[in-house]
């Protein structure tokens, strides 16, 4: 007796289904929770413990959040509204970030004024980042009366005596017993004779809060694997090339619309160049969009048009499909090339990664879903 539709009847009926019109008939449970795998890929080449793919975009995806995503088994893919030296600095960064902990401090160098906003303490590094040369640092109550004047004019270097450095990859419970012999309030990771990342006590009681850690998305370099995102223009050739000299593991066009001859092009010039290096072409919403850009040569598709959070791609151009659909149609012929999917757009709570994932897409991409996060770029401002 038929109880509910197939997937091959739903979305066969000329209708545009969001991740909302579509609803999963419960089943017959035998198992535990921890017995379940979603490991998965996100490309040909690249495997991930969690389906889950932070979005290139200038609130979500920079060094920590790239870190943070690879330790905990995903991926996140780097914005390029930058110039490309900075966008191969963070690429760099997010690597070297070897405990994946976003520091509560902040970061300045030695000719620029304070951060507007900061933590409890502000490190003076020659980049004003890192990685770079820690050259000293400066507590809350110097920042009070610092406000508007360069940092140059402190005594910034005072206390640098007193800093405590271990190597960049010391692990978590290291830095804990560390901390807590030396009675320091921070440590500095050192690589190379630059500081990587700064350790504040609060922050390591922050991270055993995080769900537990396993191997991570880790390359055959032994560093975090981290995406970035590129366009079609001439001049992103240029920007590819500082890409890959900074490690960047994928790289993925960034389009609303990717069914384009300057897309396929790219594509085809990148695995030309790169042949070592996945590619992850979109966005598209139809088979007929998917099928150029596989014989063209990508590793992996993105899905969707329209169905982000601020894509208003549907509103300003009339193109578009459902979520639902679009994922389900293109997965559909991906799956016969071996390609996986990437779902991207519209995703607001859990239940739609389920819905992305049962209806074909190997992972999700969340944007709004991750802006506002600690791990995420800008300060935490109360009012």
């Amino acid at each position: 007796m038929e109880d509910g539709f197939p997937a091959s009847k739903t979305f066969n009926q000329g209708y545009s289904l969001t991740y909302d019109d579509v609803i999963l008939l419960p089943h017959y449970i035998d198992f535990p929770t921890d017995a379940v795998s979603v490991s998965t890929r996100l490309s040909r080449n690249i495997p991930l413990s969690i389906p889950c793919v932070a979005s290139p975009m200038d609130t979500v995806s920079e060094a920590h959040m790239a870190a943070s995503m690879a330790a905990l088994g995903g991926i996140a893919i780097v914005h390029y509204n930058c110039t490309s030296s900075q966008q191969a600095s963070i690429i760099r960064s997010a690597k070297s970030l070897r405990v994946p902990i976003t520091p509560s401090v902040s970061f300045a160098s030695p000719v620029d004024g304070l951060p507007a906003y900061h933590g409890r303490y502000v490190f003076i590094t020659e980049s004003g980042g890192l990685p770079s040369k820690l050259l000293g640092y400066l507590s809350s109550s110097d920042c009070e009366n610092l406000k508007d004047k360069p940092v140059k004019i402190f005594d910034y270097k005072r206390d640098c005596k007193s800093v405590e450095y271990v190597n960049w990859d010391c692990d978590l419970g290291k830095i804990e017993t560390l901390l807590d012999e030396k009675d320091s309030d921070f440590l500095v990771l050192e690589r190379d004779g630059e500081a990587v990342n700064v350790v504040v006590k609060e922050d390591v009681e922050r991270l055993k809060g995080y769900p537990k850690l396993g191997a991570g998305t880790v390359g055959a370099d032994g560093e975090w694997m981290v995406g970035a995102a590129i366009g079609t223009r001439e001049s992103d050739k240029e920007r590819l090339e500082h890409l890959v000299k900074a490690g960047a593991n994928v790289v993925v066009l960034d389009s609303s619309q990717g069914n384009s001859i300057y897309q396929i092009e790219m594509i085809k010039f990148i695995k030309k160049t790169y042949p070592q290096l996945d590619v992850i072409g979109g966005n598209v919403v139809t088979m007929a969009q998917a099928q150029n850009l596989i014989q063209a040569g990508v590793d992996g598709l993105r899905v969707g048009m329209g169905s982000g959070s601020i894509c208003t791609t549907q509103e300003v151009c009339a193109v578009g499909r459902g979520q639902a659909t679009a994922v389900y149609k293109v997965s559909s012929i991906a799956a016969q090339h071996g390609v996986p999917v990437i779902a991207d757009g519209g995703i607001s709570n859990s239940g739609h990664i389920v819905k992305a994932l049962v209806l074909g897409a190997s992972t999700v991409m969340m944007g709004s879903f991750l802006a506002g996060s600690t791990e995420a770029p800008g300060a935490y401002e109360y009012k």
